[in-house]
């Protein structure tokens, strides 16, 4: 087997935390956070695995329904070209694995998504692609990943807290955490704005995904030398939001900063354009509103002429296109923030067994690191029979994802990431405007 790569999230965070947090939730072939209280390096001495010839089930957990209900099909449709992929380079590598997947709908909500984890583990799943929600990724990693020992690859769950989640090395994701993502919002804002002395009224969802951006954010744009009201923070739950809307506007900011979901933002969306004061034109968001267009469920004057980052895969490049043509030649549903991400998760799954010459979970989690990053060869999907055949020979590999290269972090964060500035026009369609490169190494 690989030598294990990575050691043991230990940095604590109360169950009661966990309870609370609510909701969250975005290679070419050429090179190219969180940090833990200790590293290792990227691997160690390869021995060839024990076995190929096991059998694994992946569990896909996608919110097919509820607030994230227009990533889930995007979500179940990319694991699904993940899986025939794999299927594909398994028989080309001549190697015995036999690879399944199963889909369950988490519903966007934690309970939901909890349950469904447990249901695919009863059922023989070894490792778990998602869940989406950062809410969802933290009631699963508390009730389920580490006490049943299976690993868990978010897609989308962006929230920073589950960097120090005490996880023992069962929570990993393919999206950045929003310690990334939030100065990359603010660095966005300065860059449209042409600088920094303005005022931006924020707000967002009462959630772990809205609460802790907004406040991430808020401090990367003070730290600016830029001005803020707010936040105001509001429950998904209520029924409206004419008191919130309006201190939103309040003042007449020179911009607003809104993280949220397009079910709750439906209804903030209404309230906002009653104020008759709100401008769309002035509003900047992130990637729980990032869509093809805005749905109808939305007021067009509560989102045209937004702009917003979110996590995304490079520009071009051989694997960046062939996974665009693969996905149109699928049929079914459109591209959609966190596809990429969520084919790279499951890929993921795969790799980290085949390392492990094995489906026991555990036995998974320990390999992620290692076939994620450095050293070792370097191949995308394009060469995946390749690199089924280097891992079963004992070499060391490092994956590059269509998002770019993984590297995953001891904490299970990727380490870069790719971003996509868009801008909603006026026919409510969503435009990438320009894209960028962050790094952890860099903030």
């Amino acid at each position: 087997m690989y030598a294990a790569a990575r050691t043991r999230r230990l940095l604590a965070v109360g169950a009661g935390a966990l309870v609370l947090g609510l909701a969250g939730c975005g290679s070419d072939d050429d090179d190219g956070g969180g940090g833990g209280t200790t590293t290792t390096g990227g691997g160690g001495a390869a021995q060839a695995p024990a076995d190929t010839s096991f059998e694994l089930t992946i569990g896909d957990l996608v919110p097919l329904t509820g607030d994230l209900s227009p990533f889930g099909p995007p979500g179940r449709k990319s694991a699904d070209l993940a899986i025939s992929q794999i299927e594909e380079a398994v028989r080309e590598a001549g190697v015995d694995t036999t690879v399944s997947i199963e889909h369950r709908d988490t519903e966007s909500s934690p309970q939901s998504a909890v349950q469904a984890a447990r249901q695919m583990i009863s059922g023989g799943a070894a490792c778990l692609a998602g869940p989406w929600a950062s809410s969802e990724t933290l009631a699963v990693a508390e009730s389920v990943a580490s006490r049943q020992r299976t690993p868990i690859i978010s897609p989308s769950s962006t929230d920073a807290a589950i960097t120090d989640l005490d996880d023992d090395g069962f929570v990993w994701r393919t999206a950045p955490s929003d310690n990334l993502q939030s100065r990359a919002l603010a660095d966005t804002v300065e860059r449209e704005l042409g600088g920094t002395d303005f005022t931006l009224s924020l707000a967002a969802r009462n959630d772990a995904y809205g609460q802790g951006f907004i406040e991430k954010f808020r401090t990367a744009w003070e730290e600016k030398g830029g001005r803020t009201t707010g936040p105001v923070l509001y429950d998904p739950e209520q029924p409206s939001y004419n008191s919130e809307a309006a201190e939103i506007v309040a003042g007449n900011p020179d911009a607003y900063v809104i993280i949220d979901f397009f079910e709750t933002y439906g209804k903030m969306g209404a309230s906002l354009v009653r104020t008759g004061e709100f401008d769309a034109g002035r509003l900047f968001t992130a990637d729980g509103l990032a869509s093809d267009r805005i749905p109808d469920t939305i007021p067009l004057r509560a989102l045209a002429g937004a702009r917003g980052t979110r996590p995304g895969a490079p520009e071009s490049g051989a694997t960046v296109e062939e996974f665009a043509r693969i996905y149109r030649a699928a049929g079914g549903a459109p591209r959609q923030t966190f596809d990429a991400q969520h084919f790279d998760a499951t890929m993921l799954c795969y790799l980290g067994a085949l390392a492990a010459g094995s489906a026991d979970g555990a036995e998974i989690a320990e390999q992620l690191q290692a076939v994620s990053g450095p050293p070792g060869r370097r191949f995308t999907f394009l060469e995946l029979a390749d690199g089924i055949r280097a891992i079963a020979a004992g070499e060391e590999v490092d994956f590059d994802g269509v998002t770019g290269p993984i590297d995953f972090d001891d904490n299970g964060d990727p380490t870069a990431a790719t971003y996509e500035v868009y801008r909603y026009g006026a026919d409510g369609v969503l435009r990438v405007e320009r894209q960028f490169e962050a790094s952890a190494a860099e903030r």
